[in-house]
């Protein structure tokens, strides 16, 4: 079933209107997705102030941190096809690299404590290291945080992430990410550094309404935390990847764990970190996305997995302190606007022989929880859970033993315990008995 748009999405385009006059902004571009499908795309002001050409929807914009999403999914894949861990230690995959200790989960969830960026005053001489200057100067980072001690953004932990999929593939990095991702999800418009038409970077005077021009940086060897030029169009289409994976590319279940949250970044719980997202709170939301920025540049995807709807803004100023809150708000907005799209009920076939004795209410103690078969899954839902709470749902692994692959439980085994005339009677899940009546434990 097609989207239909909305005929006058008069509330995305005034958001935007709003949010660049108020952020004194040389351009903004955005828009919103479902799914698979770019609903809405618009852009206001100059992408060249200079020579006033105006921006449009297929201008590129540096999207500067945006790029450690296309790093951890490069990691994850590589994960996956059992090339690395992500509990081993850095100095697994960089052995001459000092600092070697913290593990790849932690760099991806910027907890391993590394300052923030590389040796030197990168952001003064705007001289970026190569990749022997790179790794020969870590001796001279310095450990500011005890590994998982607290969240610290560090660029230079995604720099080296980006030298690890390198060194792990055998292929550099920016290639790995064009063959494996940009390539095979068609994002045609997404480049390492800019391709007309490009907007120009800008510094907006704070006392007047003058700009002058930033400088075009050349990251050197820091490839994998930086360096990506994106389109609105194209980073709708990043993120409906990433609200709803092709496993042609990366797992469902790979893409499920990136947005698990690995720590807190604000202590009002507010904004957290998976692997590589970071997660926003809002209300009984959470939304998933990143944000990046580079001098000249602000940008920010954000989307509902759960709605498989989200937003896309991109400027080409470094200061504006609101990225985040219109970012958010034009998300909310597309939910808001955008009427679900339901799948209509159908019926299916009946489950297997050797599941049917498992259907239905069981207790644990005073807990019911009901078992089902639903697209051919055994699940369980506690009686009491709100139906918006996603089920646990079961994997078989032999005969009466099953184990939980998702949901409340994950990881635990259950097992199916059987009278002399082979009826079920009982189960065991993460070890807590599990019987047709409510009983104490013990008895």
């Amino acid at each position: 079933m097609r989207l239909e748009l909305l005929p006058e999405p008069e509330r995305f385009r005034r958001l935007v209107l709003e949010a660049q006059k108020a952020g004194r902004l040389p351009s903004l571009a955005a828009a919103v997705f479902r799914g698979d499908e770019l609903v809405w795309s618009d852009a206001v002001g100059v992408a060249d102030a200079e020579k006033e050409v105006a921006t449009t929807p297929d201008t590129q914009y540096a999207v500067a941190s945006i790029t450690k999403t296309f790093t951890t999914v490069s990691v994850m894949q590589l994960r996956d096809a059992g090339k690395l861990d992500l509990e081993e230690p850095l100095s697994r995959y960089l052995p001459e690299a000092a600092h070697g200790s913290p593990t790849l989960r932690r760099m991806l969830a910027h907890a391993s404590g590394l300052q923030r960026e590389p040796p030197g005053e990168v952001w003064e001489t705007l001289e970026f290291p190569a990749e022997e200057e790179l790794l020969g100067r870590l001796a001279e980072a310095e450990q500011v945080l005890a590994p998982w001690a607290a969240w610290h953004y560090s660029n230079l932990a995604y720099a080296l992430l980006g030298h690890v999929v390198a060194r792990v593939s055998g292929t550099p990095f920016r290639d790995y990410v064009q063959e494996q991702l940009l390539g095979p999800l068609g994002l045609t418009r997404t480049t390492w550094g800019p391709e007309a038409p490009a907007a120009k970077p800008y510094f907006v005077e704070p006392y007047t309404d003058a700009v002058r021009r930033e400088p075009e940086l050349e990251l050197g060897g820091k490839g994998g935390e930086s360096g990506l030029s994106s389109t609105v169009g194209d980073l709708a289409r990043w993120g409906s990847f990433l609200a709803d994976p092709d496993e042609a590319v990366l797992a469902r279940a790979s893409v499920a764990e990136m947005h698990e949250l690995q720590i807190m970044a604000e202590p009002d719980w507010t904004l957290g970190w998976g692997l590589g997202i970071e997660l926003w709170r809002r209300g009984e939301r959470i939304f998933g996305g990143h944000t990046g920025g580079f001098p000249g540049f602000l940008s920010m995807f954000v989307y509902s997995r759960r709605d498989r709807v989200g937003a896309v803004v991109l400027t080409n100023s470094g200061h504006w302190p609101k990225l985040s809150e219109t970012g958010l708000a034009l998300a909310e907005a597309a939910l808001d606007e955008l009427a679900p799209e339901l799948e209509p009920w159908a019926p299916e076939g009946p489950p297997p022989e050797e599941i049917v004795p498992l259907l239905g209410r069981w207790w644990s103690e005073g807990s019911e929880t009901v078992f089902s078969w639903r697209n051919g899954k055994l699940e369980a839902r506690l009686a009491t859970a709100p139906p918006e709470r996603e089920p646990s749902v079961f994997e078989q692994e032999g005969e009466d033993r099953f184990r939980t692959v998702s949901g409340g439980e994950r990881g635990e085994a259950m097992r199916v315990v059987r009278d002399d005339s082979g009826a079920v009677v009982k189960l065991y899940w993460a070890t807590y008995p599990f019987t047709r009546t409510p009983e104490i434990f013990g008895t």
